[in-house]
């Protein structure tokens, strides 16, 4: 009998311990009204992986174009093969993942361009950030939004490996391991491992790995300054009566020291 590791679909997988598309969607709609006091239309997801934002952003409106851009042709096969393929006739038409640099966008001017799950981490250098920081903003339309997401905390900066368990509505529930496997402080690298457990004792290690920079929200606030972008807030999250993270993000001149934060930032244009 195969093992479930071997069955498993490792960006299904991914989608259900990592994104959740729609909060992450309610929180740009709403804060781009609160903003600019009018909905966006035209989103570009940067780094867009299977482009499940990209789908969930066409839903919401009819007016609604997306745009997704990476560079790895197997993730967006699978994302048009399954994210694609669910919508409506109408909903395809007005969403497109695109194989490109993310530095070489194609010339369209969106409302909105997003750089979510800590993806940019990946230009590690300032000058290589900085550059993208600016593409975005000539990129945006005027008033335009660019939103990000940062996480930090004293937890970020040390060697180790969180688990929790995901519920799986396509099947048997799992475990996601999230490792943080080299840090170094000097130069502020930071390699980390995404590993999936399952009940039959099979694993798959290393699903994803990443080898980023571990950006601070100074250094970040600093180089979407210099870039040219407006104003610039950070976005914390509440708790709730328990001190559980409530998934409630607020802006604030000031955040807590915990063990492990997440924070949105918007930019504007």
């Amino acid at each position: 009998m195969p093992s479930q590791a071997s069955t498993a679909d490792p960006h299904r997988l991914y989608e259900l311990s990592v994104q959740n598309p729609s909060a992450e969607i309610d929180f740009v709609d709403k804060t781009f009204r609160m903003l600019r006091g009018r909905s966006a239309r035209l989103l570009r997801e940067d780094f867009c992986g299977t482009g499940a934002v990209c789908c969930e952003w066409v839903r919401r409106r009819k007016t609604n174009q997306a745009w997704g851009l990476d560079l790895d042709a197997q993730v967006l096969d699978w994302g048009i093969g399954r994210n694609l393929a669910v919508l409506s006739d109408d909903q395809r038409a007005r969403v497109e993942l695109l194989r490109t640099d993310v530095l070489d966008p194609p010339a369209r001017r969106p409302d909105i361009v997003l750089a979510m799950n800590f993806s940019y981490w990946l230009l590690s250098e300032r000058r290589a950030l900085l550059g993208y920081f600016s593409a975005v903003r000539s990129a945006l339309k005027e008033h335009g939004v660019f939103f990000l997401d940062a996480y930090g905390g004293y937890d970020s900066f040390r060697v180790l490996a969180e688990e929790r368990r995901i519920e799986n509505p396509d099947g048997e529930d799992f475990h996601y391991v999230w490792e943080q496997a080299v840090y170094d402080p000097i130069s502020g690298r930071l390699v980390c491992h995404i590993h999936f457990r399952f009940d039959d004792g099979s694993r798959l290690d290393r699903a994803f790995s990443y080898d980023w920079r571990l950006w601070t929200l100074p250094e970040i606030r600093e180089l979407l300054s210099e870039a040219g972008f407006s104003r610039i807030l950070v976005y914390w999250q509440g708790w709730d009566d328990e001190g559980n993270p409530d998934g409630h993000f607020v802006p604030v001149e000031s955040g807590e020291p915990d063990a492990g934060w997440i924070a949105y930032i918007t930019a504007e244009k």
